[in-house]
């Protein structure tokens, strides 16, 4: 009879089971153990793109401390990396080296860069860094025509519109220049770290300025060539901006180019913004060996009549464009009692906004044409649906235009394609009366020792209020004080061809080569720490 089979198993055999499984349980947890002590603490102050230190970028909100450190508050997001860390880190930083991601000047505040200093480039207080991910915006208008204009019903003192005892809560009135160094100097270091704040520094004079002259470069129009206009004198045009604590790197046109390769950066806004864009097209020429691969794609020559424009470098396959836009809103006409009159739609974004979208780089600017004379004093000028205001306050229509803007950027730009910038209010330096009163600024051929005006405007604390409550990450652009210097740098008299009988001077807009040149420095400043930052991260992260 044949044997029955034995189907118990043996201890011995038991025992190396049981052994193995437990090694594995316990490998397991101690190489889990090992993955969250090596995963970035949110609280770490260094380059890495996680939701802590990305926090306008990934979804966090950045807040900073009464020590001056910044802490987050996370929150869900599309670029959440709880699932594929690596690879969702991997890809962010190959995005934001690509150009895919934009940075806001809050986030700038609280990350270190490779030489030792930070940046800060806002002029706000501690708590103006906050970045607020409100949903103000965001539900801004959705129902109403073109999905981008605010609704001025239920709750708007509180969400959309904000009266000046908002402002004067949350900005704590104007800042003078003195309160901003003072403000500096106790935030020389964070968390060990030295500050750099661009905004706060001198100009010296540089001899190796200009970067381009009014011969070498094409596309200066009239109302900027000061050279070609008869000025004589040459200082204005080599002064260079010295921040107190860290320096802007000179303009390196190939380098900029490369980083707008396959890109199209756009300015839109008023004539101070068409002003800068000139300075930039110039800037870029340096780098070009033949000028004939760079023109305008329309045919179009620069003037003051035409405000579209759209040059495109073909070695580099890019663009650099100008769009015209005195408010960023709608100018338009409406019924005002028996007749049609000019007005201006607050609620509407500019007509020429679907020019923007698809941009990379978006420069905007506004603020020159928000004055008691452009806007006819607020009477029966500013409009909001089929309702034209009888009398509204500049500032009121102002922070209530912005707010039609944001609300659009919040729609239709998306931040891992666009990065927005917002460059602050452009100095005027009238004396004697404004421009159409005999206001002059003639005399002058240096700069100013002191800054010229020491209270902080308030358009500019207007901007900065609006911009802290968008989804949307913007980098502020803030020029207004390192240009407060700069009396020196107005094209004056010698904003038209010699021998005209026109008496109005220009203190308002500027000579080129000129001061814009130092904006494009700044931009380009900017520009660079988004890509240093990527190739950090990416570095970074290859290590581990």
């Amino acid at each position: 009879m044949e044997k029955q089979r034995s189907f118990s198993i043996k201890p011995t055999r038991f025992l190396l089971f049981t052994y193995t499984i437990s090694l594995s349980i316990v490998f397991l947890i101690f190489f889990s153990v090992w993955l969250l002590k090596i995963s970035p603490s949110p609280q770490e102050n260094h380059l890495q793109l996680n939701p802590a230190t990305l926090g306008p970028i990934v979804g966090s909100t950045v807040h900073v401390q009464e020590n001056g450190s910044p802490v987050a508050e996370e929150h869900e997001s599309e670029f959440s990396v709880q699932e594929d860390a690596g690879e969702s880190k991997f890809a962010a930083a190959r995005d934001v080296l690509n150009g895919n991601f934009t940075i806001t000047a809050a986030y700038f505040s609280s990350i270190i860069v490779n030489n030792d200093t930070l940046l800060d480039d806002t002029h706000l207080t501690k708590s103006d860094l906050a970045v607020n991910q409100s949903e103000n915006v965001q539900d801004c208008g959705k129902g109403g025509s073109n999905g981008v204009h605010c609704n001025s019903s239920s709750n708007n003192s509180k969400q959309q519109h904000f009266s000046d005892t908002t402002f004067s809560k949350k900005i704590r009135g104007p800042r003078s220049s003195s309160n901003v160094i003072e403000k500096n100097k106790k935030k020389k270091k964070i968390n060990g770290r030295r500050v750099c704040d661009v905004t706060i520094g001198k100009w010296i004079i540089d001899e190796s300025y200009p970067l381009y002259t009014n011969i070498s470069c094409p596309f200066i129009d009239e109302g900027f060539s000061c050279q070609a206009n008869g000025r004589h004198d040459k200082d204005y045009m080599k002064w260079r901006w010295k921040p107190q604590d860290c320096d802007i790197p000179r303009f390196n046109a190939t380098h900029m180019l490369e980083l707008i390769r396959g890109k199209r950066l756009v300015f839109v806004g008023d004539s101070i913004n068409r002003n800068q864009w000139e300075s930039m097209l110039c800037l870029l020429m340096g780098a070009i060996k033949d000028p004939k691969k760079v023109y305008e794609t329309h045919g179009r020559r620069i003037t003051k009549g035409k405000g579209n424009y759209s040059f495109k470098f073909v070695d580099y396959k890019c663009t650099v464009e100008f769009y015209v836009t005195h408010f960023l809103v709608r100018e338009g006409k409406a019924r005002i009692g028996k007749r049609r009159g000019q007005t201006l739609r607050i609620d509407a974004i500019d007509r020429g906004s679907s020019r923007w979208s698809n941009a990379d780089i978006l420069v905007f600017n506004t603020a020159h044409w928000w004055s008691h004379h452009k806007t006819r004093a607020g009477i029966n000028y500013y409009q909001e649906g089929d309702q034209v205001h009888a009398r509204l306050d500049v500032s009121t229509a102002f922070q209530r235009a912005l707010m039609t803007w944001a609300s659009w950027v919040d729609t239709h730009i998306h931040p891992r394609k666009t990065q927005v910038f917002f460059r602050t209010s452009s100095p005027s330096h009238f004396s004697g009366g404004q421009w159409n009163t005999g206001g002059h600024c003639r005399e002058a051929s240096h700069p100013l020792k002191k800054s010229y005006s020491t209270a902080y405007p308030k358009k500019n604390m207007i901007v900065e209020q609006v911009i802290r409550q968008m989804k949307t990450p913007v980098t502020i652009l803030n020029v207004t004080g390192l240009s407060n210097y700069r009396i020196d740098g107005h094209p004056s008299t010698y904003g038209r061809k010699a021998g005209s009988k026109s008496v109005v001077q220009d203190c308002s807009h500027w000579c080129l080569p000129g001061v814009p040149d130092t904006w494009n420095e700044i931009l380009y400043y900017h520009l660079q720490l988004t890509q240093q930052l990527a190739q950090n991260q990416i570095d970074h992260l290859s290590l581990i």
